[in-house]
């Protein structure tokens, strides 16, 4: 059963929805909206670029709530987000997960595994304003360890909070989650105290307790986070605009000793530990966009480090020390060339980034690793009329680490090929055709030991193969109203990887083979990365339609993706213990606003059952969710919002998840119902 409802969430919530359902029965204005929600799609470019998605957070309205990535990310087509914990939170685009995944915050690389039973992105949805989603790799200025494409978080900004002709402002956030007893208190305050300067700082607090599944089980988690955001922009002359940021996600508490597992025993300590998760980032920007289109420069230099202590004895200190450091920089030009067979946007740039891993037992230095990349990239958008082709050309040089590949360095230049085609008024047919490379990623920080007790696997080849993708979009308008449109999109996506790499440790449970030290056979008492001796293709559709009018959106997406080796025909192996094939994933959005006060809306998501291929069937399930705006004339700049999330109360599991169906304990079952309540003030 349930904890029961503390009073203060009561009087909250109480209070706010009768508020909202008296003003919708007062509200006798005309209908009107000062911002388009978000349904399922994400605002789907079709203008631009017909693979990528965008979450813009504010606009998205159980975002409002967000305390974990699967509250937003989940809403576009092909993403998952496995781990109900903060810190085992995991992105997963079209099966591969986030070691396969280019990951950004304003555009600082996220590299390298800290621990295989815990997430590697460590931050709090409350510091953003927009995720954007490349759904596979499709453009080589993605960049390589971008098997299944790559996210790019976005902090937000002075300018995305600062209504005209203001100078300074603020915003005050609260936020309460029935089921893990979470708080939330955030500040953010900012200005232009002229017309070429922008700040902002941002401090925010979130408390958490455990919570509780669909059937009443403790989900272990009782931490303390901190958030912090600090930005400056100016521009030094019209063509220059320079800018400065720092953020910092900071986690504090007890943790299970294995993330994934929530109710796991530990044979090797206490069950739930003492454990701090911090991340880093610092990037400095620069912008010159002189009157003219030939030079469009971004530069970012940036430094990210993802850093974990743990007490692993519970005796009140901390003897296991890991972090994950990357220095980097990147150069991107954009140019605009009107010739006579059309016109073509071309992006040049360059990038070179470091990743570090460090390893501390009781104090003293036991393992540190480095690996290193240098890639250039050219391609060319090329728009004729109705005919789009983007042709493009990427060349890198990465050095992988000493204690994982012995230190070999790869060449390697890729090829992409894209082309879209006006069929009719904004209807348009396209295909991609993307190679793709990954050098050896960094060993897990918390395994390494420079050297002793893994293999070297100097031979292990870099992961290779291709993305290729087809598909239709198209909008239609003045459907049933004058102000309707009714967006329509289709994909068909085949991805091939080779040299697929895998982690190999020891351990004494059954079916788990260590490697030997010296021959690399299976067998021994080492542990390290090898290549796979298979060929895995990933096939799979992405569909989804979006009919909005000034008033009201509904949204309906489908998914699905298919993992399969070219010998045995398993799907691809996850040491993270989640399924590389997600499921048939059927999700309804529903949103209303009938005037500028109140906004409705309802998420409803339906994941089919799969086999995995150790042959277990991961069962079905089927969540839903409804919440509720309210921003009274009254109180300017006051919102209101209240929704409940698993209304049914369903226990499950995602399919991207650690999911066992013959123990409970090892499984990494979702929240239950959750009643949720938040008070927003800017001014």
């Amino acid at each position: 059963m349930h904890k029961s409802l503390p009073s203060r969430l009561s009087t909250l919530t109480l209070g706010v929805a009768t508020a909202m359902f008296a003003q919708v029965a007062m509200a006798n204005d005309t209908p009107s909206m000062t911002a388009q929600t978000i349904t399922v799609t994400a605002n789907s470019s079709v203008r631009d670029n017909l693979q990528e998605d965008s979450v813009y957070i504010e606009d998205y309205t159980p975002a409002q709530q967000a305390s974990h990535l699967s509250d937003f990310l989940d809403v576009v087509p092909g993403v998952t987000i496995g781990g109900s914990s903060s810190i085992n939170q995991r992105i997963r685009v079209r099966g591969l997960d986030d070691t396969n995944l280019k990951v950004t915050i304003d555009g600082a690389r996220q590299e390298g595994p800290l621990f295989y039973h815990m997430g590697d992105v460590t931050i709090d949805p409350d510091l953003l304003k927009q995720a954007e989603v490349a759904v596979g790799n499709n453009s080589v200025t993605l960049g390589n360890d971008a098997l299944g494409g790559g996210v790019a978080f976005e902090t937000v900004d002075a300018a995305d909070l600062l209504k005209p002709g203001q100078k300074i402002g603020a915003k005050l956030k609260t936020s309460y989650a029935s089921n893990n007893d979470e708080l939330l208190t955030s500040a953010t305050v900012y200005g232009a105290p002229s017309d070429n300067v922008d700040l902002l700082a941002y401090y925010g607090k979130r408390d958490t307790d455990s919570g509780e599944d669909g059937d009443g089980r403790e989900l272990f988690e009782d931490s303390k986070g901190e958030n912090i955001l600090l930005k400056a922009g100016a521009y030094l002359a019209d063509d220059h605009r320079v800018g400065a940021s720092f953020s910092r996600t900071e986690k504090k508490g007890t943790f299970p000793y294995r993330p994934d597992f929530p109710s796991l025993p530990n044979t090797r300590g206490p069950d739930v530990i003492p454990q701090e998760i911090k991340r880093d980032t610092y990037t400095l920007d620069h912008n010159f966009n002189p009157a003219n289109s030939l030079i469009d420069v971004d530069t970012t230099v940036y430094q990210t480090e993802t850093h974990i202590l743990r007490d692993s004895n519970d005796v009140g200190n901390f003897d296991f020390d890991a972090k994950v450091k990357t220095t980097g920089v990147k150069v991107e030009n954009t140019s605009v060339i009107d010739t006579a067979t059309g016109r073509h946007k071309l992006i040049a740039g360059a990038e070179h980034y470091k990743k570090e891993s460090e390893m501390a037992r009781d104090g003293s230095a036991t393992a540190n690793d480095d690996a290193n990349n240098t890639s250039v990239y050219l391609e060319d958008q090329w728009q004729m009329g109705k005919l789009t082709l983007t042709p493009g050309v990427r060349y890198d040089r990465y050095k992988s680490p000493e204690f994982v590949a012995g230190g070999s360095t790869y060449d390697n230049v890729v090829g992409a090929l894209a082309a879209s085609y006006e069929i009719a008024p904004r209807t348009q047919v396209f295909a991609s055709y993307t190679q793709l490379f990954n050098g050896p990623d960094l060993g897990q920080a918390v395994f390494n030991s420079n050297g002793e007790g893994l293999y070297v696997n100097n031979d292990l080849k870099p992961e290779e193969g291709y993305n290729s993708e087809v598909g239709v979009a198209t909008t239609l308008r003045g459907l049933t109203l004058a102000d309707d449109a009714l967006q329509l999109s289709a994909k068909y996506f085949r991805s091939n990887i080779e040299n697929y790499q895998q982690f190999m440790r020891t351990g004494s449970r059954p079916g788990r083979f260590g490697i030997d030290c010296e021959t690399g056979e299976i067998g021994g008492d080492c542990q390290g990365m090898f290549n796979s001796d298979e060929d895995y293709k990933i096939d799979g559709v992405e569909l989804a339609a979006n009919y909005s009018t000034r008033d009201f959106g509904m949204g309906l997406s489908y998914s699905r993706a298919r993992s399969e080796g070219d010998k045995t025909g398993n799907s691809i192996p996850s040491v993270s213990g989640g399924s590389a094939d997600s499921g048939d994933r059927y999700m309804v959005n529903l949103n209303y606003d009938p005037n500028d006060m109140v906004g409705l809306g309802w998420r409803s998501t339906y994941v089919a059952s799969i086999t995995d291929n150790q042959g277990e069937t991961k069962p079905s399930y089927d969540v839903h969710d409804v919440y509720m705006n309210y921003a009274p004339r009254q109180l300017d700049g006051v919102t209101a919002t209240v929704g409940v999330y698993n209304l049914f109360d369903e226990t499950y599991a995602s399919h991207s998840s650690r999911l066992d169906i013959t123990n409970d304990a090892s499984t990494d079952f979702e929240m239950g119902r959750n009643i949720k309540a938040s008070l927003t003030y800017q001014f």
